[in-house]
């Protein structure tokens, strides 16, 4: 029944009281008696939808008129959101069964920092109780680490952290915006890969402080040996350049192992000292020439500009990028040094117009003893294949990136890519990754 057709009928009720009323002469007092009688039958009307409204899921009553069009559309929008609820709590039941089962620790928090669930693992990584819920998740976990992770609100990287005690157990935490602010924490016990990573880093270190003394012996007595060779018989002479050469090959193999080492353990740890990058091209352009008089290295100095880090670091990387350079390009092509600014960003940039490198290879080069084919490496006098990986990480450890453009036949372009602040990333003291 619609509005007009209830208004309709009002207007003819109130029509034929006045009618009636004036044919006894009292036409204002069965107006009035019409009016008193329609707002006692729409107070009851009301009165019984509001009894209806108290006890939820009760069918309503039955009511003739406008009325029951109301009350049935509002049974209606109640039960289709009775519905919708089952289906959302089913939802959530259905998620939070599946994070209960779940090994790695998983906890809800919403926009203020309030615990709304968490499961078993959670509790046990974090420390919880089983009545923490509802209360403040900054309260509840102590590790300072956690806390300035979690207030900064940048959750574009996991953390790593190591906890308080004796048992220098190792959490991952992973956090995920969702909804209206609330944040779904994903905790893992990470001891077992971080102990792994560091026997594998000691076995490096050892075996390459080992292995330096009986190195270092082996191309003595060759380079002995080889420094006279008329007393030599001729059929072991290149022998002996080739043993002098593999002994050399291991010996910068070493030495790449344990600076990689030492990088790797420092990263994380802020350096406070400016980096005058155009004094270290200079001297890294006076060492080019000395090594390699025969190749033209040129700079280009567009910024001045200091870099907050470690020199001796990235000396290295520019260093492994502009002898790459030189390794893969003619003798008779340039190899081209840059420090430039651009696009907010300062780029120091090591280009050359060598073999270039297929793009479908690009994402693997900074891997551990990875080379794009032997026979290249064979003909450019080998490699470590550890440079870039050197550059890599020296890279994340003063906050910057790598970025690499090239072009099979027409060159490569490596650039340490630095946010416009100059600054090494600030981050807490947790555990590097290692790709």
């Amino acid at each position: 029944m619609s509005w007009f057709t209830v208004a309709g009928r009002v207007g003819l009720l109130l029509a034929a009281a006045a009618g009636i009323g004036s044919y006894y002469g009292q036409a204002l007092l069965a107006l009035a008696a019409t009016l008193l009688g329609l707002l006692v039958f729409w107070l009851h009307q009301m009165h019984r939808v509001q009894q209806w409204l108290r006890t939820p899921g009760k069918p309503p009553p039955e009511i003739y008129g406008i009325w029951g069009d109301l009350l049935s559309q509002m049974y209606q929008m109640q039960k289709r959101g009775r519905d919708d609820r089952q289906r959302l709590q089913s939802t959530i039941d259905y998620l939070q069964d599946s994070f209960s089962s779940m090994r790695d620790g998983v906890a809800i928090v919403d926009d203020h920092g309030v615990l709304k669930w968490f499961n078993d693992p959670a509790q046990a990584l974090l420390g919880l109780r089983a009545g923490d819920r509802g209360q403040t998740l900054m309260n509840l976990v102590r590790a300072p680490e956690f806390l300035r992770y979690f207030n900064r609100g940048e959750f574009g990287e996991p953390l790593e952290y190591r906890l308080s005690g004796d048992g220098g157990s190792w959490l991952r935490v992973e956090i995920t915006r969702f909804g209206d602010g609330d944040r779904l924490l994903f905790i893992r016990d990470i001891t077992a890969a971080v102990r792994m990573e560091e026997v594998r880093k000691d076995f490096v270190a050892n075996v390459s402080h080992e292995l330096r003394t009986p190195l270092t012996v082996i191309s003595g007595y060759l380079g002995t040996f080889l420094s006279d060779t008329s007393k030599l018989p001729q059929v072991y002479i290149k022998p002996l350049q080739q043993m002098l050469q593999q002994a050399e090959r291991m010996e910068t193999l070493l030495k790449d192992l344990l600076w990689l080492s030492r990088i790797e353990s420092e990263q994380g740890i802020e350096a406070h000292a400016p980096v005058d990058i155009r004094a270290l091209l200079a001297e890294l352009q006076d060492e080019l020439r000395t090594a390699y008089p025969q190749r033209k290295v040129e700079l280009e100095l567009a910024a001045d500009h200091k870099v907050t880090g470690d020199y001796r670091e990235l000396y290295s990387a520019v260093s492994n990028l502009a002898l790459n350079a030189i390794k893969y390009s003619a003798d008779d092509s340039v190899v081209k040094v840059s420090w430039s600014q651009r696009d907010g960003s300062y780029y120091l940039t090591v280009s050359d117009r060598g073999i270039g490198v297929d793009p479908g290879n690009i994402p693997r080069l900074t891997e551990r003893f990875y080379r794009v084919e032997d026979s290249r490496s064979a003909s450019s006098g080998g490699g470590t294949g550890l440079g870039l990986a050197i550059v890599k990480h020296v890279a994340a450890s003063h906050g910057a990136r790598l970025q690499i453009e090239s072009k099979l036949g027409k060159g490569s372009s490596f650039s340490l890519v630095f946010p416009a602040r100059g600054k090494v990333a600030t981050r807490p003291p947790v555990r590097a990754s290692v790709a």
